[in-house]
């Protein structure tokens, strides 16, 4: 029964109140946070199966035993398919993957705290039903049927949207993990330079965390095949956003974006509509065809924001999306590695400084070159190994000016240590695998989930 204790929300006039929507993100500097995001893949201790929903140790199972700590249960249809505490939530992705989104918070420290505490949550109900869970970017070993599927409404829709626009689109569904970070923008201007700066530096991120070198048991010849895989996934939705380099982006250039990029679905009274593939333009004219006469909401538009998958996304702040998952330290340093870069005005200053002057094509290189190649990638002479290791310093400096040390006596800079050993090293996460499936474990990926579960 739909609730009726609220009125209705109110349709959207005109173009205007999107773009407000997004513009109401901006905030001082002093009420800048940091969100943090992660996924992972839950596995039957036994069989290395993906769990399932239903059973003794499947997603359900692992749901229900994580409100001994306070979550509170989000139900569809009565399935609990997400908790939510204190600003924090953890959600499912389509294929199982368990996402911790975390409250909005001030330093790293917190944020750090944040991840400790969750993963020591879900292992320990996690161990009580014979489930493990796994840092990677892609699944290493199960094919897409292999993987079942979450009981969400909004997934069926896009399963069945995904495979009319790219060959990979159910792969990033079904079987890739990423680790993100979300950041805030004290004005427009601010927005603007963020925006660019972090796109155009979102493939060395891609090489500093490649993390998805197995496909099917075997190697796949990349390095971050999760990066990859959206190259193949929905063209409309995905990419490096060359507009966002043009004279004149803001606020009202990135709507206007959003309205061009087909719907997946309107959430009406508990039930999600398919509108795959038709226009928010018509929605906002009253003419969507799954919906006649009927006009958005904000909520409708909020909703629609969060089905474009680009580099760098936009809703109330910035979203980085171009790192895989990974091992419980580098969970720290995505977020680390993003706000010394942006949080600090002489660090942000120079990361633009940095790229200001790379081209539309060259960032287009980059995109597509380091998810096989990751820091061995050349660019200008010379690596993106090179750049990485100047950018890590940027961002070290930025945070080192912020200034916030632990109870521990560190500051921030501590959480950067995993990035510069790999850095010094010039050897990715996938690289240590590779050398790991074709030494110590003789041409298996089994041992990973041994060796790299949480």
């Amino acid at each position: 029964m739909a609730d009726t204790s609220k009125p209705p929300a109110p349709p959207v006039e005109d173009v205007r109140e999107l773009v407000s929507y997004i513009e109401a993100g901006v905030k001082p500097a002093d009420r800048w946070r940091i969100g943090s995001e992660h996924e992972k893949f839950g596995f039957d201790l036994e069989t290395l199966k993906p769990i399932p929903y239903e059973g003794e140790n499947g997603v359900r199972a692992m749901l229900e035993g994580l409100q001994r700590f306070g979550w509170e249960p989000v139900l569809e249809k009565g399935n609990p398919i997400a908790l939510a505490q204190a600003g924090a939530s953890v959600s499912l992705e389509p294929g199982g993957q368990f996402e911790l989104s975390g409250a909005p918070l001030a330093t790293l420290h917190e944020t750090c705290e944040e991840v400790h505490t969750h993963l020591a949550q879900v292992r320990e109900v996690a161990q009580e039903i014979g489930v493990g869970f796994l840092g990677l970017g892609f699944n290493p070993k199960w094919r897409r049927e292999d993987v079942p599927v979450m009981p969400k409404g909004r997934y069926g829709i896009m399963r069945r949207y995904m495979p009319t626009k790219g060959d990979l689109g159910l792969d990033m569904m079904l079987r890739s993990c990423t680790v993100q970070v979300n950041l805030d923008f004290g004005s427009e201007a601010d927005m603007v330079t963020k925006f660019r700066a972090s796109l155009a530096l979102q493939p060395i991120a891609t090489a500093l965390f490649a993390n998805s070198p197995f496909t099917e048991n075997a190697p796949n010849g990349f390095l971050s095949f999760r990066s990859q895989i959206w190259t193949d996934t929905d063209p409309d939705r995905c990419g490096m956003l060359p507009f966002v380099f043009d004279e004149g982006f803001g606020f009202e250039a990135y709507a206007e974006h959003a309205l061009d990029v087909p719907m997946y679905f309107v959430y009406r009274d508990g039930t999600y509509i398919d509108a795959s593939g038709q226009s928010f333009r018509d929605f906002l004219a009253g003419k969507l065809p799954a919906l006649p006469g009927e006009r958005p909401t904000i909520k409708d538009w909020e909703d629609h924001l969060t089905t474009l998958f680009p580099e760098v996304r936009m809703k109330r702040f910035l979203e980085m999306r171009g790192a895989d998952a990974g091992p419980w330290g580098q969970l720290c340093a995505l977020p680390a590695f993003w706000v010394g870069l942006l949080y600090d005005a002489t660090a942000q200053a120079a990361a633009w400084d940095l790229v200001k002057d790379w081209t539309a094509e060259e960032r287009e290189y980059l995109r597509a070159e380091t998810p096989k190649s990751a820091l061995a990638t050349p660019f200008r002479g010379q690596t993106v190994g090179d750049i990485a290791a100047e950018v890590l310093a940027i961002s070290r400096a930025g945070l080192a000016a912020r200034g916030l040390i632990s109870s521990t006596g560190l500051d921030e800079t501590q959480y950067l240590e995993p990035l510069e050993e790999i850095v010094t090293t010039r050897r990715t996460q996938a690289e240590v695998l590779l050398d790991l499936y074709h030494g110590d474990w003789g041409g298996s990926v089994d041992p990973v989930y041994q060796e790299r579960a949480f």
